[in-house]
């Protein structure tokens, strides 16, 4: 008996836009029930192939076979029609539409030939989010009143209002906690029991080990690997793959004695009701301080409360000795303190500017003179901060928005290098950045740290904390359950005190 044909087989798939090879002879295979991860960095040709499989792109050559015969993509309504769904890391929701309507917008039920709304709509919206273990969303609620977590379930509920065989997801974790994600692959593990053939892109290896069963490995618009083992392929050889050269987290060198000079930041009983306990922690230049813990665990808010974002129940926060105005980011900045926050694109970058312009908003008093900003000096200052970086392309008059993720984090650091900052706060610094890129941030980050800036690092992934940190803070529930330099500690071990720890030191 032949052997079944694939769900879906992508051979030789070529696509170029103006001066651009975006995809190069790809072949991708997926078999009903698999969940096969889509690997590569940024720029590797992951976008184009999805909306190539979803019918927004249509290829320069190559076939597409569905089920072992030929098709044509012409459009996304082709592509669904077959059973192919895409749910982009974007999501493309309509925010003043309900869930319902969403849900089946484009395909709205009908009766006698009727387009039938209202009930019957909220009911089977209703179903689909039973299915998808949500039965608590609303299908007459508004989406743009919903978090990102729910969003993503609509999207999910929309692809399954269709008679679905294959879900592409693009990086559905990027704005999940971690309850969240166990959620998202329980929902995964449910597709997959029924049939449904998952394609699954996420720069987060540990997920692609959780989830995967295979993997495809892109870069520079070429598949180079197909169908690795999910499970059981090295680390060591999907990075080196991805980014052809041997990486995994490479972390720079530590200095070999920990710095000696007098604290430039110091917390003092800082507290915030209801988030974290009071909190004591220094750090002196040239040092990386790291807080380790689960979200939930006041992270975030201690970084956003020393800079000034909160105000704090009680403490103070010192700056060369010199305690900031409680809730004053004005202060903290002209203190000398810098925020790369986590959602960098909503809280830190102005998207619609230049690279340039968003480098130097935080210090205009510089190129400002009787009300007319010197451009040229503005150009000069920024293309200097973002060249000590290695920000590419190396072009500051071009949108922000272009940029990667790791070189729109780039941008943020390079606005603080030019405003002189002497504390430098990094909430989830690699959130979003590929492999890659990583490597590149980490180096940067500590030779800041070399030049004598004073860092405290927030990070989700344990690795991170205890890779770049010179010294680790452990939190668990708002309170620091153990101090230590990070040399001294493993990820087992900062697990066990983030999920049962007691306070120590």
């Amino acid at each position: 008996m032949a052997p079944e044909p694939p769900l879906l087989n992508m051979s030789g798939i070529t696509k170029s836009f103006p001066g651009v090879r975006a995809l190069d002879g790809v072949d991708l295979d997926v078999q009903a029930g698999e969940v096969h991860c889509l690997l590569g960095q940024n720029g590797a040709g992951k976008s184009t192939l999805i909306k190539v499989l979803a019918g927004a792109h249509q290829p320069d050559t190559g076939t597409i076979r569905w089920r072992g015969e030929e098709v044509t993509l012409r459009s996304p309504i082709a592509a669904m029609r077959l059973g192919i769904a895409t749910i982009y890391q974007e999501l493309d929701l309509v925010e003043h539409l309900s869930v319902a309507e969403n849900v089946h917008l484009g395909h709205e039920p009908t009766a006698a030939g009727f387009v039938v709304r209202g009930k019957a709509a909220k009911a089977s919206t209703a179903a689909l989010l039973r299915r998808l273990g949500h039965a608590e969303i609303d299908p007459a609620r508004l989406v743009g009143e919903l978090p990102a977590a729910q969003q993503q379930i609509v999207s999910m509920a929309r692809a399954l209002s269709h008679d679905v065989r294959l879900i592409v997801m693009d990086e559905p974790s990027a704005a999940l906690d971690p309850d969240e994600v166990d959620n998202l692959f329980r929902i995964v593990g449910d597709l997959t029991a029924a049939g449904v053939a998952v394609v699954y892109i996420s720069h987060r290896l540990e997920e692609i080990r959780r989830i995967g069963d295979r993997v495809t490995v892109l870069k520079d618009g070429r598949a180079v690997a197909g169908g690795l083992p999910a499970k059981s392929t090295p680390t060591r050889e999907v990075v080196a793959l991805m980014t052809g050269r041997n990486v995994e987290y490479v972390f720079p060198d530590r200095p070999v004695s920990p710095p000696s000079a007098a604290p430039v930041l110091k917390v003092q009983g800082l507290s915030r009701q209801g988030e974290f306990e009071t909190l004591d922690l220094d750090v002196r230049p040239g040092e990386i301080v790291g807080l380790a813990g689960l979200v939930g665990s006041g992270r975030s808010e201690i970084l956003e409360t020393v800079y000034g974002a909160r105000k704090p129940t009680t403490g103070q926060v010192l700056v060369d000795g010199r305690a900031l105005k409680p809730g004053s980011v004005r202060a903290a900045v002209r203190a000398g303190l810098g925020l790369a926050p986590e959602e960098r694109k909503a809280q830190a970058l102005l998207m619609l500017e230049s690279v340039t312009r968003n480098v130097s908003v935080s210090s205009m008093s510089r190129f400002s003179r009787g009300g007319w900003i010197d451009r040229g000096a503005e150009l000069g200052a920024a293309r200097a901060a973002t060249r000590e970086l290695s920000l590419r392309p190396d072009n500051p008059s071009v949108p922000v928005r272009t940029l990667s993720g790791g070189n729109q984090q780039k941008a943020v650091l390079a606005r603080w290098l030019l405003r002189g900052c002497k504390v430098l706060l990094l909430d989830e610094p690699t959130r979003g950045v590929d492999v890659g890129a990583r490597a590149e941030l980490y180096a940067v980050i500590r030779r800041l740290a070399d030049e004598g800036l004073a860092v405290l690092l927030v990070s989700s992934e344990v690795p991170e904390v205890l890779g770049l940190a010179d010294r680790v803070l452990v939190l668990r529930e708002g309170r620091v359950v153990h101090t230590a330099p990070a040399r001294e500690l493993d990820e087992h071990r900062v697990l066990d005190l983030v999920m049962e720890g007691s306070p120590a030191s």
